[in-house]
């Protein structure tokens, strides 16, 4: 009886092991899906309990199962996201991945460098759950129809259809690539030089005329989420910059420059941008004071912050 009860507690900890070995990658996966980090590690965390639930004895590629299983969760809960669909998608911005500029840290540096621009979330927040599931676990992560149509509950060429019908529209919606990471701080760090000083022809020289602004402020009765077009119409936004002319500190946000307002040395706002050729073509602006409290920054680089 002592043996059978060491070779479970065996079997518990190889599962947990290689869970573990697998939770960066389920992570991703449920990023992607859901655009949010606290609700991409319920889902991780919801796979674990699956997981412990299971006889997975005969399963060969346990990483394939976890992958399918984090994307069931996740089409449960984009469908049932009553609270945050009432609202206008185009307002919303979602969770970014934020670290310092200039922090040396490979695992975490990697981790960015990897993750998924916030220009293509905005994107596949327009996508339907299953257009999203299918698009997300075939184009991203190479999982095949046949498992995906068993997730979505249709045949593999009819995943197929969703799949293909979502990459259209990331495609006609995802800015061109930008140039390299320095030359895209150089713009971030003249179009804030330019905002700073009034300087309208400055501000007109980085900005795409067609470039979009959209800030999430939150829910609370005094937050003002918006999405403004063209770039004069961006330049009259003032006010949406003025926090950042108190102490900014240069942050990178899903691989992409951007900058930290910090006031009483607490995040005040988010700006980051998306940059195709020597231009801006998206800004994004998160206010939202719970998700800027939860951003991964510590006081050390908050105290970062320059005047």
């Amino acid at each position: 009886m002592d043996q059978n009860r060491d070779n479970r507690t065996d079997d518990k900890d190889l599962l947990a092991r290689r869970f573990e070995a697998d939770r960066g990658h389920l992570r991703a996966v449920a990023y992607r899906m859901l655009g949010s980090l606290s609700e991409a590690e319920d889902a991780v965390q919801e796979a674990w309990f699956k997981l412990n639930r299971s006889d997975v004895s005969a399963v060969g590629n346990l990483s394939g199962w976890l992958t399918t299983v984090v994307g069931r969760v996740c089409l449960d809960m984009l469908r049932s996201r009553g609270s945050r669909r009432e609202d206008p998608l185009e307002y919303y911005v979602p969770d970014p991945v934020v670290r310092v500029a200039g922090t040396t840290d490979p695992e975490h540096a990697a981790e960015i460098t990897e993750s998924v621009g916030l220009a293509l979330l905005v994107v596949l927040e327009t996508l339907g759950p299953a257009e999203r599931l299918a698009f997300v676990l075939h184009d991203m992560f190479a999982v095949s129809f046949d498992e995906i149509a068993r997730i979505v509950d249709r045949t593999p060429a009819a995943t197929r259809q969703l799949a293909s019908r979502a990459r259209r529209r990331v495609q006609d919606a995802t800015p061109a690539p930008g140039p390299d990471a320095r030359r895209q701080r150089e713009i971030a760090d003249a179009f804030l030089a330019a905002s700073h000083g009034g300087d309208f022809e400055g501000l007109l020289a980085v900005l795409d005329p067609d470039v979009v602004l959209r800030a999430d402020g939150g829910r609370t009765l005094a937050a003002v989420s918006k999405v403004v077009r063209g770039a004069e119409a961006v330049i009259a936004q003032a006010l949406t910059y003025a926090r950042f002319k108190q102490a900014s500190l240069p942050v990178i946000v899903n691989g992409a420059p951007a900058f930290l307002s910090v006031r009483d040395g607490r995040p005040g706002a988010l700006m980051a941008f998306t940059i195709a050729g020597d231009r801006i073509v998206e800004l994004q602006i998160l206010a939202d004071p719970e998700r800027l409290a939860a951003l991964d920054l510590s006081e050390e680089d908050l105290a970062r912050a320059t005047y």
